[in-house]
């Protein structure tokens, strides 16, 4: 169950040569042959395992093709891990920032390899009833942990703009998703209206995730707390329930659509319900989730534009990434969803 490199993917290759050098003049004690290999998980920026002599470290670059700057700011996602290091002790340690695109074409950062495992969607006969409803309260937990973290304190109070976050992000999502669309999707469309038009007050801010999903923590190798939250390209300062609906959109239940339960390991006997979730969440913070639906619409909304726009980079011919193809199902699913959400009102 942990995570294993792959030889990297055809056309993601980075050039060893100007790599190795950059890492034996930056950074201390690098010494070595360097193997490189990648990380297969994942649809965002690319994840490769560097071998340098008897070090492993952790390489974060932007996808190849991508052109949405702020989606994949390494300098950004640098100093949030750097920042975070010192008050909040779920993050790998960042190790070295490069922003000199002729190193490998791209900006990127080095970080400590953290050994773990990270539930993906292999279900496992260790994984219980009474392990997934451990697993699915210590998510939540870490959940509550990072929304109740003093931002300041860390330095942080600069990294976004809490006053009128929701609408914006409601505004800004809609954008992508017409620039992105490559086919219309009933509930995609009537779900971009729905939020515009039932724009919650704000709710105080918080620093939040926007991906705070199984797949991007890593447990201790016994299951039994989260040592590491990975992957902080969309963290921002923000209403912390915009992070819980992420995290509700990617909470798939029993009854959801096929392609949903691929999201991972939600859907196991054991989980907490995404009702169930809310519930606690609302008890361990004391924040109102009476109108928890919009946010988990809003959730919802946002997976499928996220998977828009990788679609869209591959049916330009901008990746090669053959599971990129598969997607646009996958937000057809995510329209069925919304449709049903809308109607019932319920998370």
């Amino acid at each position: 169950m942990i995570d294993q490199p792959s030889p990297v993917r055809p056309g993601e290759e980075l050039d060893t040569a100007r790599l190795r050098a950059y890492l034996e003049a930056h950074l201390p004690e690098a010494a070595g042959p360097l193997e490189v290999l990648q990380f297969p998980k994942g649809f965002s920026n690319l994840t490769y395992l560097l071998r340098l002599g008897n070090r492993e470290l952790v390489l974060r670059r932007p996808p190849f093709g991508a052109s949405i700057k702020s989606a994949h700011d390494m300098g950004r996602e640098y100093r949030i891990l750097s920042a975070l290091c010192g008050v909040y002790p779920k993050v790998p340690r960042p190790l070295l920032y490069c922003a000199d695109e002729r190193v490998i074409g791209a900006p990127f950062y080095l970080m400590e390899r953290l050994q773990g495992i990270i539930l993906r969607n292999q279900p496992l006969a260790s994984l219980t009833p009474e392990r997934m409803r451990h697993l699915s309260r210590a998510l939540l937990e870490a959940l509550v942990e990072l929304h109740t973290l003093d931002y300041r304190k860390a330095g942080l109070a600069d990294l976004g703009k809490p006053e009128g976050y929701v609408r914006r992000q409601v505004e800004g999502w809609s954008q992508r998703y017409q620039n992105a669309r490559t086919e219309a999707i009933a509930g995609m469309e009537k779900a971009m209206q729905w939020l515009s038009d039932h724009l919650p007050p704000e709710s105080g801010a918080a620093l939040i995730h926007n991906d705070f999903k199984y797949d991007n923590l890593i447990f201790d190798p016994g299951l039994e707390r989260v040592v590491a939250v990975l992957d902080w390209e969309m963290a921002t300062l923000g209403d912390p329930l915009m992070d819980l609906g992420t995290t509700l959109a990617y909470w798939a239940e029993a009854d959801d659509p096929p392609g949903l339960r691929s999201f991972g390991l939600t859907h196991l006997p054991g989980n907490l319900t995404r009702a169930e979730l809310v519930q606690l969440y609302a008890e361990r913070t004391g924040r109102d989730v009476s109108g928890m639906v919009f946010y988990y619409a809003f959730g919802l909304f946002k997976v499928g534009v996220i998977m828009q726009q990788i679609y869209a980079r591959y049916a330009k011919g901008l990746t090669q990434d053959a599971r990129f193809g598969r997607l646009i199902h996958l937000i057809g699913e995510i329209g069925q969803m919304l449709e049903r959400t809308l109607e019932a009102e319920r998370v």
